[in-house]
């Protein structure tokens, strides 16, 4: 077995990028974070046109049917651009929860790009304002909002074992679930109320109460897809850090010479690169495990949040520091990745959660 990414997975990568290169992302983001949406719903559907937000919608439903690896792939580039939006709660967690419910007639506008789900884990819901629907999740897991920015880094995310997809209310008692004990999670329709504030203003925050139910089961695999998604864009984004703080540390010159000659800020530096070639391969065998339904599957996805949250987290914190002063500041395009890995860190569930998912883990195999 190779573990890695096939030629197909690095030429998908190629062509995000190409594409995201060549468009003003920075300047979509500031614009939805300021309430317009038009240049982020353009980039949002030319993405669709590459097959992103049908990654993991059915082929039966217009969608790719692909794996939780390609999935992987795709989020690492969208952390890397900044990309605004709903794309975890509509890629990643819409289409495994939706499938096989009465609302899974929006899946193939989903996969064409022409609808935005979003879905509340908690009380807030991530861009409701622009979300054809809004779902609020309610399970017994106990995990923090995706909307957190949660406790600085030191674990955990969606539920834990992989089983099968929620279930309508009066599917119940004929698909097997016991009908006297309340199911693990409960998906119903929101209602949108206030916006809230949020530590990462592309990141619109909105309170939902909740509505009608949709399903109800086992929501475990699809909190594992978001967690996935979640710590792949952790990763993308620290990779993008990374590399503005490299090109910076050559222009910036302290004692007549560029920053980046002095052997501390290279240790600062190299450090950085440490961790997030530390956390790829816990990233990528989250997702091979996703794929393959492997009994620790849950335990893996936990790793790879902690890991990419703590990666770029340092990677944050490293680039204010090697940028100085400007580095504070909002005009500064660097903030735009700062803010979002402080929001990231503790969304999908807060380090000490996901630690604490690994060690009940450990625990368990004993």
């Amino acid at each position: 077995m190779r573990f890695g990414r096939t030629p197909e997975q690095h030429a998908f990568s190629e062509a995000l990028d190409d594409l995201l290169t060549a468009a003003d992302v920075v300047s979509a983001s500031r614009a939805w974070s300021a309430g317009d949406h038009s240049p982020g719903l353009k980039l949002w559907q030319r993405l669709a046109e590459l097959g992103v937000t049908g990654l993991l919608v059915p082929e039966d439903q217009d969608g790719l049917g692909a794996s939780p690896v390609d999935l992987a792939v795709a989020f690492e580039r969208l952390g890397y651009h900044g990309v605004p939006g709903p794309w975890i709660e509509s890629v990643a967690v819409a289409p495994a929860l939706l499938a096989g419910t009465s609302d899974s007639d929006i899946l193939q506008r989903l996969a064409s790009g022409e609808a935005l789900v979003s879905v509340a884990h908690a009380s807030r819901a991530l861009d409701a304002d622009v979300a054809e629907r809004t779902y609020a999740l309610n399970d017994r897991v106990g995990l923090t909002a995706p909307d957190s920015a949660g406790p600085p880094p030191s674990g955990s995310g969606g539920s834990t074992s992989a089983s099968p997809a929620l279930v309508e209310p009066g599917e119940r008692q004929r698909a097997g679930v016991e009908t006297n004990t309340a199911p693990s999670a409960i998906l119903r329709h929101a209602v949108v109320g206030a916006q809230r504030r949020s530590v990462d203003p592309t990141r619109r925050l909105f309170d939902v109460t909740p509505g009608e139910e949709v399903a109800g089961g086992d929501a475990g695999p699809a909190l594992d897809l978001g967690t996935l998604a979640c710590s792949a864009m952790l990763h993308g984004a620290g990779l993008r850090l990374l590399d503005d703080s490299v090109a910076y540390v050559k222009q910036r010159t302290q004692f007549g010479r560029p920053i980046g000659e002095f052997q501390a800020v290279k240790h600062l530096l190299a450090d950085v690169r440490v961790a997030l070639d530390f956390a790829a391969p816990l990233v990528h065998n989250a997702a091979v495990e996703l794929e393959t339904e492997a009994p620790t599957a849950a335990r893996s996805v936990s790793a790879a949040k902690v890991a990419a949250g703590d990666a770029a987290y340092l990677a944050s914190r490293t680039a204010l520091q090697v940028h100085g002063a400007i580095g504070y500041t909002r005009e500064f395009d660097l903030s735009l990745w700062i803010l979002k890995v402080r929001a990231l860190v503790g969304a999908w569930g807060t380090p000490t959660e996901h630690r604490a998912r690994i060690l009940e883990s450990l625990v368990e195999a004993r």
